[in-house]
Formats: structure tokens, sequence, C-alpha cells
């Protein structure tokens, strides 16, 4: 069975000791079994505490980020290189502390939009970083997710099918494909299509609106994507993520482009989201064992 879970962005911009507490105990008590902890800062969480707070709150965890232009191993110098390198593994330590299962997002590049093509040094040279950073989250049982982003936020991976070139080619059995559908609806020609045939490579799943609002309200044909989840009977987790200004400051609302707010109200945001999905789910899973069934 898919692990729910839901981005902690959707309650709190930071992550103080207050804002970690609010952020965990309002999931775990909407019932989400999952938490994912955004770590564009990995240095500013304290890993003993937030450890603490999902353990009492017995929830899991995964973490996400996106590197910035200092961090960028995409770039074709050294130094950039290292520094990214270095920021990958802060936050793999962090994950590892709080017993995160995911290490997801732009790991690859710097979340941001690039004016030029990437390079093949580049490429190879975040090849070559993540081959090192899965290598030893391998040995924590962590997987590393690559988010397939929209052509504003990285100019490395736009499309599931690069993101599966790139895990071919990185080669490590515990790096998977991170797909968003808020992202696929920009980028993909058949959402659906590119679920299936990302196959047993997919490794982490973003349910998100077209407009980061409330799930159903916008242009995203979530029941057709939902089925090809069923298809290629998907199980690893299924993450809501929705995005406001009234609770991200910046640097996020600036690179994400949050300039109209479309909720004020996390939790009634997340228990609609909750019955949305598992709605879809089990709509999905019928649909798929009735055709089996029609079959013989």
């Amino acid at each position: 069975m898919n692990k729910l879970g839901v981005h902690a962005l959707v309650w709190t911009g930071g992550w103080s000791h207050d804002e970690a507490a609010r952020a965990i105990g309002s999931s775990a008590e909407l019932g989400f079994d999952i938490i994912e902890i955004p770590a564009l800062d990995p240095k500013g969480i304290d890993i003993e505490f937030t450890a603490k707070k999902l353990e009492e709150n017995r929830i899991g965890t995964t973490i996400s980020l996106g590197l910035d232009a200092s961090t960028d191993v995409s770039s074709e110098d050294k130094a950039t290189v290292a520094r990214g390198e270095e920021r990958l593994n802060d936050a793999l330590n962090v994950a590892i502390g709080i017993g995160a299962t995911h290490m997801c997002g732009i790991l690859y590049s710097a979340f941001q939009k690039y004016m030029v093509p990437p390079t093949e040094t580049g490429i190879a040279n975040s090849v070559e970083v993540l081959q090192r950073i899965c290598e030893r989250a391998a040995k924590h049982d962590i997987t590393i997710g690559l988010e397939v982003v929209n052509r504003y936020e990285s100019n490395v991976i736009n499309t599931a099918e690069q993101a599966v070139a790139m895990c071919r080619r990185i080669g490590a059995p515990n790096v998977k494909v991170h797909l968003d559908t808020y992202h696929m609806n920009i980028e993909e020609a058949d959402n659906a299509r590119a679920i299936r045939q990302t196959g047993a490579d997919l490794g982490y799943f973003h349910i998100g609106e077209s407009h980061r609002g409330y799930l159903g309200s916008g242009n995203v044909d979530f029941t057709k994507m939902f089925r090809a989840l069923a298809e290629i009977d998907y199980r690893h987790p299924i993450t809501f993520e929705s995005f406001s200004s009234v609770v991200t400051g910046q640097p996020l609302t600036g690179i994400l482009g949050i300039w109209r707010n479309l909720w004020d109200d996390g939790a009634d945001l997340c228990r609609h989201a909750q019955e949305y999905i598992r709605t879809e789910m089990k709509s999905a899973k019928e649909n798929v064992a009735g055709r089996g069934t029609a079959a013989i």
C-alpha cells in the first residue's frame, strides 16, 4: 500500500522548533503516513529535535531540496560542484539523522531558470556527484529521487524520459525517478503514458494541481494518472504538495512565482487533498482490477 504524505510547506515556511512541532503534529493529526521536510538549508534543521517530534507523533518522513547557483553540481566550475556535493551530504546527514526513507528534489542542478542549455561536462559532473551520494545513501536504506521539474526550474531534467536516462547513467540501485503532476502538466505530452513508461524506475510521486491550489480545481487529469499508477503497481510514497505565500516566504515565493494565493487554510486544504487522493486511488485500483477480470 502507498504511504500518503504531505509537504511541510502547507503548514509553515521555516523549521524552528515551534514550526517543526506544528507541521509534524498537524500532519500526524490528519492521519498522513509521512511528512516531507524541506531541507534547502540542511544545517538549519535541528536533527535531534526533529527526530524526537517524528517519534512522538509516530509519523514517517522524507526530505527534499533544490540546490542553488552557488552549489550547482551541473556547473563546469569545480569549486561550485564541490560546494554542491557538500550541500547534498549535509542534507543526507539530516535524512540519516531523522530516519528519512527518501531524499528527493532537484539534486542534479540548481533550482532556478537557466538561460543556456546544460553542457555535457556539467551533466557528467552531476552524475559523478550523485553516484557518490547514492552510494552513501544506500548504506542507510535511503532512496535518492531525481525530481522532474519544468523548464523554468532546471535545464537538466524536464521529462520522465530524461530522468530515466539520468538514473541509468548514475547506475545506482537506489536512485529513482521522482514525478510531480504539476510539472508533468507543463512538460509531458501524455502524463499517463509517461508514468507507464517510467514503470519500475518511479520511486516517489508528488500530487499537485496545475495552479498549486485545491486538487480537482485546476486542469490536471488525475484520474488517468492514478490509473497509470495502478497499472504499473506503484507502491511507493504519494505526497501532496501545494504552496501559498501565506505560508512560504522568500526565496521560495519568488522562485516558484507564487503571486496569487488559492488557499489560506492549510488544514482544510490537506483534509480535502487526503480524501481526494484516497478516492482516486481506490477508483483507479478497482478500474484496473476490473479490466483484468474482464480479460479473463
